[in-house]
């Protein structure tokens, strides 16, 4: 199972493509405790276990195409062009369009998927309160509506036999009263605290995380703040004492790395990221930034040391064409242009350019020797393109 963010203000999650919970930024902005998140992602996986998705593919494709790809393509967007308000558009109306046609489940569907996210709380040993209090506020939220419903509400519909249940649960489970941990609480806090400050114009972190307020979090905050300012000295004050504080932090360290590399200083990037990547090994999006600061480099040197990365963040994010897409330059800067076709053709097809596949596909045919390990990914890599086309034909 995997998770998924999306950059959208409303609050609302659900699931698409098998076993992918997508969560919206502005659900968990709104959540009032790690408690109430946790419930929410306990009842989309209650989804993925009744199989809910599994009765209607046709559906399912639809959902895939007006939603879910939307969504990616406009966080590249709004990455791509600097412009967050395009990336939202974006994302807005191609999810709403992938609700309107999928993500509709009935009353009955939504009171099993409690049931199961029932279940496996009391399997993990934790509360289900934080999902009746999720409940409870949509509840109080549908009444004050005024015919502006809540998009959670229109792909899961709510009931009051619904809460009912789940308080019957909190009310006898010995699990009810068991709380989080209080490392998960501080986590949680962070991860609101950045995402604010990622999301908003810094004068909204500043009020709402003010300099009165000492916090980690908050400290935090005003560090992406000053970032996006842009205010570069400040701003590497605030990480640089975050640091101190706390040297084996790899996050502290990979926003370091991203304040500078997006400075233009790339080797001091360099060293922040390579620290990162040492203290979060599996954090295969530090990799990816690490591998794009040596490639940045320009120093033939460190080429081998940036595809070794590269190869890494694939092993969790091999959709990601703009990795594969990077990689092949790396290949192609160190002379491999066999190697460099075939990452540049990965890229392309999962950029759903299936011409430009079979282009780089052919080319790295015949470039590296016949029937090694690289000639026959060439070979999935067309037979995958051909495939990709032929369907896409059909669609239409």
């Amino acid at each position: 199972m995997k998770i998924y963010l999306v950059n959208d203000n409303t609050l609302n999650a659900f699931v698409a493509g098998g076993q992918n919970i997508f969560i919206n930024t502005g659900l968990i902005l709104r959540s009032e405790t790690a408690l109430q998140l946790v419930g929410v992602i306990a009842h989309e996986t209650g989804h993925i276990q009744a199989g809910d998705l599994s009765r209607t593919p046709q559906e399912l494709a639809k959902a895939k195409m007006y939603g879910i790809l939307t969504s990616v393509l406009g966080l590249a967007a709004a990455v791509g062009t600097g412009r967050a308000d395009l990336g939202e558009a974006i994302i807005l109306g191609g999810q709403g369009t992938g609700q309107r046609a999928f993500l509709k489940y009935s009353r009955t569907q939504e009171a099993a998927a409690d049931q199961a996210a029932m279940r496996l709380m009391d399997a993990a040993g934790e509360s289900s309160e934080g999902l009746l209090q999720f409940l409870n506020i949509l509840e109080r939220q549908e009444k004050l509506s005024l015919g502006h419903p809540n998009p959670y509400l229109l792909s899961h519909p709510l009931s009051r036999e619904r809460v009912e249940a789940l308080a019957q649960h909190v009310a006898h489970s010995p699990f009810s009263t068991v709380p989080i941990p209080p490392e998960v609480h501080a986590m949680f806090a962070r991860m609101k605290a950045k995402l604010f400050a990622f999301l908003n114009p810094p004068a909204a972190t500043l009020r709402r995380y003010p300099t009165t307020d000492t916090s980690l979090p908050a400290r935090y905050a005003r560090a992406i703040a000053a970032y996006r300012t842009p205010d570069l000295p400040k701003a590497l004050d605030e990480i640089d004492a975050l640091i101190k504080g706390h040297p084996k932090d790899g996050y502290f360290w990979e926003l370091k790395g991203q304040m500078l590399f997006e400075n233009a200083k790339v080797p001091e990037a360099i060293v922040a990221y390579r620290r990162a990547a040492e203290l979060l090994p599996k954090a295969y999006l530090i990799r990816n930034d690490l591998a794009r600061a040596l490639l940045e480099a320009g120093d033939p040197n460190l080429l081998q040391e940036a595809i070794d990365d590269f190869k890494t963040s694939l092993n969790d994010e091999a959709d990601q064409p703009f990795i594969w897409r990077q990689l092949g330059i790396a290949y192609g800067r160190k002379g491999d242009l066999g190697q460099s076709a075939l990452a540049l053709g990965e890229a392309a097809l999962r950029s759903g350019d299936t011409s430009e596949a079979i282009y780089h596909a052919n080319k790295a045919q015949g470039l590296l020797p016949h029937g090694s390990r690289g000639w026959l990914h060439a070979q999935d890599l067309l037979d995958a393109a051909h495939q990709a086309s032929k369907d896409s034909g059909k669609a239409r």
